[in-house]
């Protein structure tokens, strides 16, 4: 069956480890766009902190964002599709959270917020250096960053629980799973819980963009390297890791490319659309 439609993590799977669309990456997918075939930003990431040179690239139709709690129509940037939290699941997070090293991240219509505080020093909260250049270059700042979320109750796209350790994620990640079933849980890297509707899912969000372009999930070759790709991936017909993706990500998918920093999305695009 011939593919239409390409997903696209872009964190660590399309874009490299400084967070840069490398040139063949950048060609490949033009190509493919040239072919016909839909190409879909699939990011944990808001709207309003995509990079404009991804969204400039001719031919970029749909960007799921936030972990699909929304999807916008590119180049427009109108929100098209849209599940928000609950308050009732907010609190929840609140109440588990409480007693943890942890701060947030919130995410209003496609608009990334955190705590002044964690702005002024990321890397004392969890960052990487280069994380930390990240954050303070896609984040607004707000005085208290849980009064906001609670103002905001009714809005959020999106959570980012920041904490410490792996051990830390994994255990408010059991008990959140526990306490509420309004929640849509997930991580892209070691310190962060990605917190959304149960409606969410990369997964969630692409099997809607298919429905508008007429596409089928076995019609779609998906790209990732974290937890929160598994389930694009195994929606996909081809679901694709790259080299230096998680464990549990490459277990799920259905093929392997080269890393991230290796061009690995160009290198297993051009075998499987045969492209030059």
């Amino acid at each position: 069956m011939g593919m239409k439609c390409v997903a696209l993590d872009l964190d660590g799977t399309t874009l490299d480890r400084q967070g840069k669309l490398s040139p063949e990456n950048r060609r490949v997918i033009e190509s493919a766009i040239e072919r016909g075939v839909h190409v879909v930003i699939a990011s944990g990431r808001s709207y309003d902190t995509l990079p404009k040179k991804v969204l400039a690239i001719p031919g970029i139709e749909w960007a799921i964002t936030c972990n699909g709690a929304a999807v916008y129509q590119v180049p427009e940037g109108a929100v098209r599709c849209r599940h928000t939290m609950t308050p009732a699941s907010i609190e929840t997070i609140f109440q588990v959270a409480a007693r943890e090293r942890a701060t947030y991240e919130a995410f209003v219509e496609g608009v990334a917020y955190a705590d002044q505080k964690m702005l002024d020093d990321p890397v004392k909260y969890g960052c990487t250096p280069m994380g930390a250049k990240y954050v303070q270059a896609t984040r607004r700042p707000v005085p208290d960053i849980v009064q906001f979320i609670r103002d905001h109750n009714r809005e959020l796209d999106s959570i980012d629980l920041v904490l410490h350790t792996q051990e830390d994620r994994d255990r408010i990640w059991k008990r959140l799973a526990r306490e509420s079933d309004e929640l849509y849980i997930t991580s892209s890297v070691y310190h962060l819980l990605e917190l959304s509707s149960h409606r969410g899912g990369k997964a969630n969000g692409l099997r809607w963009v298919l429905d508008q372009i007429g596409v089928s999930p076995q019609e779609t070759v998906a790209f990732g390297n974290a937890d929160n790709d598994i389930d694009m991936l195994r929606l996909a017909g081809v679901g694709v890791a790259v080299a230096d993706a998680t464990g549990s990500c490459r277990a799920a998918a259905d093929r392997q490319t080269r890393a991230s920093y290796e061009d690995g999305v160009a290198w297993a695009l051009r075998e499987i659309l045969n492209l030059p």
